[in-house]
């Protein structure tokens, strides 16, 4: 069923999955679950706190500061440990975009498998404009700042050592 509104009438923020599509489609959740595995899987195998196979972050090795997606990897590898503390001062803003990207994924999964209506928030674009402003200043700029308490968040590379 999928929800309209009047002309002129604002859709509704919060909408519920109550009936799973059709077709290929009805498979996507199992696809994003098996991506997220197969991404378990390699932060498993290969420790990105450590030197791997990937070698430095391309950003970090270009201009010798941190970028938008340096530290990824590594808040996912503490994210699937559980040390949330890790997790945040490796990659706050990424990881506080992944928690609403998870209970997105529930609730999709949720009514991929049990049919139930789960409510699930969509972010307007001013709070998608406001999240990716917000993601970029403390990615490019409070995370390269010198001094606390800025400095928490500078983690050096593990293969670069800066």
């Amino acid at each position: 069923m999928a929800v309209t509104s009047p002309p002129g009438v604002r859709p509704p923020r919060w909408v519920f999955l109550d009936q799973p599509p059709a077709g290929w489609r009805r498979w996507s959740p199992l696809a994003v679950w098996a991506t997220l595995g197969a991404a378990a899987a390699y932060v498993l195998t290969f420790n990105p706190t450590q030197p791997g196979p990937l070698g430095p972050c391309t950003w970090h090795l270009l201009f010798g500061i941190d970028g938008p997606t340096c530290g990824g990897t590594r808040m996912f590898y503490y994210l699937i440990h559980g040390n949330l503390i890790e997790a945040a001062r490796h990659h706050l803003a990424a990881l506080v975009g992944m928690l609403y990207g998870l209970y997105a994924l529930a609730a999709w999964s949720g009514g991929w498998l049990f049919g139930r209506r789960i409510p699930l928030w969509r972010p307007g674009r001013r709070a998608i404009a406001i999240y990716v402003a917000a993601f970029l200043l403390y990615a490019v700029v409070l995370r390269n700042l010198p001094w606390a308490p800025f400095s928490w968040f500078y983690v050096a590379d593990p293969i670069l050592g800066r």
